[in-house]
């Protein structure tokens, strides 16, 4: 049985109106499952939102002996 697999992931987010936690959570979760992660830039967008840049751990399933 395996654990899985670390692999590291920096990702691109247009952020949207309400809570950022949930938003970040639900786009990594796309990915595997976060172990860690980190906000690492973030930059105005013309359109009065912003994009982020996260840095960040998951665990993804592997199939790994």
């Amino acid at each position: 049985m395996s654990l899985g697999e670390l692999q590291p992931l920096l990702l691109q987010l247009e952020r949207e109106p309400g809570p950022l936690t949930p938003q970040i959570l639900r786009a990594l979760r796309a990915h595997g499952r976060p172990l860690r992660w980190a906000i690492t830039a973030a930059e105005p967008q013309a359109s009065g939102g912003c994009r982020l840049q996260i840095e960040a751990v998951i665990l993804r399933p592997g199939a790994h002996p």
